[in-house]
């Protein structure tokens, strides 16, 4: 289809009307309907964002930021109340992706309809767009306020429909494959095993529904105390049939542009917390009553990225020697999770900021590794290793373990802090997500067809 060549008088012109907000929803949504459909139009006029001249980008990236604007000023002044129409009135517990697929019907143009993000969905990472990044915006002044942010994530601990549908099934077989997480029953452990082998048991798009589900079900077993986490067996040469734990966020399939800004906030706010708090209940607060048991992480070969990240959510970790740890956020143009809150407690803030802003490694063995590793085994010994740490932590019951688990969460992570580290987290890995210095990173220090790093 030929596009006319949208004229810059006409975006002046557009930008003009931004309507001014008189504090009433309703009277605002209906002002702002309109602004937000005009964008549209005019950013519909333009070519698509790999065919643009540079001054048909400069006009998308005018019609963007003067419609974001708009958002953001009717956001910071409704969020809350479109989050209790959204929920009638925190009756309804929506996970995040349901959250914002109501409010595109609901309030056109707040965040990008389905159309829009299918229309975008099979494009590289270079040549979108970022229209998702009104969906990180939405969220973030959801979380901003303690009422809504604090229901939505209670929402995400929430254990997800899916898995409660299998759980009689696992509780019978005590196995399940997902594909990428192999869920097994052993002894008074729940073994989960993350497999992602071509591509060094990365996370990506293909992994994070099966992991949710896996980590929902070990927790929901009723014949087990902990749950370990381990990465599976790499078949490549290099690694002949290793393990390793994992190798964070699949940068083969981001530069491809398969994976969505919600995949983030869907990880951190859903499996990457229950791991820290557990599942929580529909009457109760995630902070006085939930379902918990201690999960230990097994380390081989290297925990990189977002497999760090973990291990900062667990409660005991097992590595094995010459196994390491980075979090290469920097190089990939990311924020890391929830690192950046979690990682200072671990090792104070000087080494969280050097491997966080400078790549530093820390290897498991060293003295910085043991302030995140708490026992080190030999590569060969490490299925002995996990047996003695399970029998260890479950020899004399663990009984008060969620109690205890809560009481170090009210000192070190309430909720109410968590809530507003992630509404920061939301906005700023929006931005990141779709920043051209993604882009220009990852064609520095990505190599295509080389797994995730």
């Amino acid at each position: 289809m030929e596009r006319r060549m949208v004229q810059g008088s006409e975006i002046g012109l557009w930008a003009g009307t931004a309507p001014d907000l008189s504090g009433e929803l309703a009277t605002d949504r209906f002002a702002h309907e309109g602004f937000w459909q005009r964008a549209a139009d005019l950013l519909r006029g333009l070519p698509r964002k790999r065919d643009r001249s540079a001054e048909q980008a400069a006009q998308a990236e005018a019609i963007l930021a003067a419609a974001r604007t708009g958002r953001l000023r009717f956001l910071r002044r409704h969020a809350a109340a479109i989050y209790d129409l959204l929920t009638a009135r925190r009756s309804r517990f929506l996970r995040l992706d349901e959250l914002c697929r109501r409010a595109a019907i609901e309030f056109p143009g707040l965040v990008p309809a389905a159309r829009e993000l299918e229309a975008e969905a099979h494009s590289p990472q270079r040549h979108k767009d970022g229209l998702e990044i009104d969906q990180g915006l939405f969220l973030a002044q959801v979380l901003a306020d303690a009422d809504a942010g604090t229901h939505l994530c209670h929402a995400m601990l929430l254990p997800r429909e899916d898995a409660l549908a299998r759980r009689a099934e696992f509780e019978r077989s005590g196995e399940m494959d997902f594909g990428p997480v192999h869920l097994v029953r052993r002894g008074k452990a729940c073994v989960l095993t993350m497999k992602n082998p071509r591509f060094l048991n990365a996370e990506d798009e293909t992994t994070l529904d099966a992991m949710e589900i896996a980590v929902d079900l070990a927790l929901l077993d009723s014949q087990t105390e902990v749950c370990v986490l381990r990465g599976g067996a790499i078949p490549h040469p290099n690694y002949a049939g290793r393990r390793v734990f994992g190798a964070g966020i699949n940068l083969t399939r981001l530069v491809e542009g398969r994976i969505p800004f919600l995949w983030y906030l869907t990880r951190d706010l859903g499996y990457v917390n229950k791991l820290y708090r557990g599942l929580a209940l529909t009457d109760a607060s995630p902070e006085e009553d939930g379902i918990e048991k201690l999960w230990v992480a097994a380390v081989d070969g290297f925990a990189i990225g977002g497999h760090c990240q973990i291990l900062l959510a667990v409660d005991y970790t097992l590595a094995a020697e010459g196994a390491y740890l980075t979090l290469p956020a920097r190089k990939e143009g990311i924020v890391p999770g929830a690192a950046n809150l979690r990682l200072p407690r671990f090792v104070g803030d000087r080494i969280a900021r050097q491997a966080v802003m400078a790549e530093r490694r820390i290897e498991c063995a060293s003295e910085d590794g043991r302030l995140i590793c708490d026992a080190i085994a030999r590569p060969d010994e490490m299925d002995a290793a996990i047996e003695r740490t399970v029998a260890s932590l479950t020899g004399s019951g663990v009984v008060s373990a969620a109690s205890n688990r809560r009481a170090f969460r009210a000192g070190q992570e309430p909720l109410d802090a968590y809530r507003r580290y992630m509404s920061v987290y939301a906005r700023e890995q929006a931005y990141c997500h779709f920043s051209p210095a993604l882009i220009r990173n990852l064609d520095e220090h990505w190599k295509a067809g080389h797994g995730s790093r």
